[in-house]
């Protein structure tokens, strides 16, 4: 992206496999393909990597992983969330770290390692997240006789929006709770670059705005003056940076998992489990709720019903809202939010007038943003203040989805463009380190869905969800 106007120059894509643990070597050769896809680094003055939050890259002494990365989607280490939550208690959990821990954390997958994979424990030396792991890489750091620099643990770093997803560091005194990190993991702890013998390495914590390094000169044809490297962010946090979002914005992301996040002003703290308090990409705060059925509820609908999507968004707006009292409730693949993993969904309303394809269609799109609306409920209750709601996400470009959203949610609905928008707000990151100021671009957004607001539509939900 051009640094002055944020208009994108040239993209490259390349995949990596999906599931719940990978080995981290797929998103290395990804990254590189993608990089030459793209062209290359000789013209670019500066980069930066958001990528997904939580997943633990386990590194040993040689910086070889230790064992495939157990991804956010990954609840083998759901009873090793409530164990911690017993032995210390969700309240001083969330004020010590912003959040209770559910599976997705990585202090519930480093327990889940201590005592299940007792050979593997003991070989960790350092203990890292996706986009920490792959911009150490980019420095040239790495497995013996794999990377130009070789395994210098203390050059790993992270960012405070990835930190706060950790469970161990805190959003709101800024720093590793290493007393927590050696609850879960049974081993002292350090932060790269304090002197501890024998203790785990934790990535150091970055500025927003702090260049970490460069880019090695013998990777992807770099600048021969260098490029610089900015810390990076969990994927939630660059979007929020992408979109410009400040305070009073609520952003609504509906792809595989649901989001709902906000910019807030100062740290958050919610016992009940419903907000993770994170820490954002800019030195503010990001309260979020997630939700594990979004797009995939559609998916599945529109599949049962046997048609296309446009077809699907045919058969929602030919129905009423509210759906003739008919409601799904989307859990399909348990939840999240509420914490509910071994749930199953559920149609509820059902009569002989009310059991078409039309009802059913909007029913699933209602359902699964009455579920979101849940997240954004708490997060005001919280005392975030919501002026708009800005609506990403694949599932987004369904123009059912977007009608809908205009009558679920009571705040005015702003849609913008389609657009990688984790990928540009590493693009805003690396622009304001090289500038020095967070750079201002403009957002693109397409025609907003009328505002139309039904509450009986969140009303009907909450009593078939028991809620």
């Amino acid at each position: 992206m051009d640094s002055g106007t944020g208009a994108t120059v040239r993209e490259g894509k390349a995949a990596h496999p999906d599931g719940t643990e990978i080995d981290p070597r797929h998103w290395w050769d990804a990254l590189q393909a993608a990089m030459h896809d793209a062209g290359g680094l000789a013209d670019v003055s500066a980069v930066a990597v958001a990528g997904q939050q939580h997943g633990m890259v386990l590194l040993d002494s040689d910086g070889q992983v230790v064992r495939p990365a157990l991804l956010w989607n990954d609840t083998r280490s759901a009873p090793s969330a409530e164990d911690l939550v017993a032995e210390v208690g969700a309240a001083e959990l969330a004020a010590r770290c912003g959040s209770v821990p559910v599976a997705s954390l990585t202090i519930t997958k480093v327990r889940w390692v201590r005592d299940n994979e007792p050979e593997n424990a003991a070989r960790v030396a350092a203990v890292a997240l996706p986009h920490d792991w792959l911009s150490w890489r980019l420095r040239g750091f790495g497995p013996v006789g794999e990377s130009p620099l070789g395994p210098d643990l203390d050059q790993l770093a992270t960012d405070r929006s990835d930190a706060s997803g950790t469970g161990y560091w805190s959003p709101a005194a800024g720093s590793y709770d290493l007393e927590l990190f050696q609850l879960a993991f049974g081993r002292t702890a350090r932060e790269a670059g304090s002197p501890r013998d024998g203790a785990v390495v934790l990535p150091r914590v970055a500025a927003p705005d702090e260049s970490i390094g460069t880019v090695h000169p013998s990777l992807f044809n770099a600048a021969p003056d260098g490029v610089r490297l900015a810390a990076g962010a969990g994927d939630n946090a660059a979007g929020a940076l992408g979109l410009g979002a400040a305070a009073g914005d609520v952003v609504v992301s509906v792809g595989t998992s649901g989001t709902v996040f906000a910019v807030a002003e100062a740290p958050g703290s919610d016992p009940t489990g419903t907000i993770a308090g994170f820490a954002d990409a800019s030195g503010a705060y990001l309260p979020i709720a997630v939700t594990l059925n979004a797009a995939r509820v559609l998916g599945s609908v529109s599949t049962l019903l046997g048609v296309t999507f446009d077809e699907f968004a045919d058969l929602a707006l030919a129905a009423q809202p509210g759906s003739a009292g008919v409601v799904l409730v989307p859990y399909f693949e348990g939840e999240r939010t509420p914490n509910l993993p071994d749930a199953k969904a559920s149609f509820h309303g059902l009569s002989i007038a009310s059991t078409t394809r039309e009802n059913i269609s909007r029913a699933a799109i209602e359902g699964m943003l009455c579920g979101l609306a849940g997240g954004l409920e708490a997060i005001v209750d919280s005392g975030v203040e919501a002026k708009r709601l800005l609506l990403i996400g694949g599932a987004v470009q369904n123009p059912a989805v977007q009608a809908v959203a205009g009558q679920v949610f009571d705040v005015p609905v702003v849609i913008p463009s389609p657009g990688e928008y984790v990928a540009r707000g590493a693009a805003v990151q690396a622009a304001w380190m090289l500038a020095g100021s967070r750079p201002d671009w403009p957002l693109e957004t397409a025609p907003a869905p009328a505002s139309d607001h039904h509450p009986e539509i969140l009303a009907n939900y909450k009593a078939a969800a028991g809620r």
